[in-house]
């Protein structure tokens, strides 16, 4: 039993989410905003388990939105949208307090996989330590130094198969440090990892 708030200022892109994110299991309604102002405003009304907050739009924008968000209502879980060459908004939105992120042209599979570790997330945080859980309560490990240049290749929104070109890897080799630096992490997927590692400084 799940709400989420889809908040897009292009009519198109936001009724395509919305749509989308209607038929994931286990969320049961979804809601539309077209800025972070509205956001802000309907939060409270609403309550909704997750927001999914474009990077990029006009008025306050939705790193700011979000930053202002977390800051009135740490409870609230964001996951942002963004285009894969968006790194820098990312990060600074990451560092506001949102959860993780998805690209905007992500599956079906992709964006559902995303929302339901996310409200997952949500519902495990319901009975954890607040200060855990903003790492999931993992110990910052030590990555090798190819693990690092994986993570740093997905937090530019490179997939394995352009990250083990830029490494002289085969794609194999770069999902097998992928899962190990997930498991280094406690990270369900790359979504979470970049988020995880946004926070404890490991790529910028």
């Amino acid at each position: 039993m799940a709400t989420v708030l889809v908040c897009d200022d292009s009519p198109l892109a936001r009724e395509t989410l919305r749509r989308s994110v209607a038929t994931i299991p286990g969320v049961t309604r979804v809601l539309a905003s077209s800025s972070g102002e509205e956001v802000l405003a309907r939060w409270p009304v609403e309550r909704p388990s997750l927001v999914l907050m474009d990077v990029r739009m006009p008025g306050i924008g939705g790193t700011e939105a979000t930053r202002r968000l977390i800051a009135l209502h740490p409870e609230a879980c964001v996951l942002m949208m963004t285009v894969a060459e968006d790194v820098d908004g990312v990060a600074r939105a990451i560092a506001a307090g949102a959860r993780g992120y998805v690209v905007k042209d992500a599956t079906r599979e992709e964006l559902a996989a995303t929302v339901v570790q996310s409200l997952s997330d949500v519902a495990g945080r319901r009975n954890a330590d607040p200060a855990a859980s903003l790492t999931g309560g993992v110990t910052q490990p030590t990555l090798t130094e190819r693990e690092m240049q994986v993570l740093t290749g997905m937090s530019r929104g490179r997939s394995n198969a352009e990250i083990g070109r830029e490494l002289y890897l085969s794609e194999d080799t770069v999902k097998t440090h992928a899962r190990r630096l997930f498991r280094k992490m406690g990270a369900a997927d790359r979504a979470q990892a970049v988020a995880v590692g946004f926070r404890w400084g490991l790529v910028h």
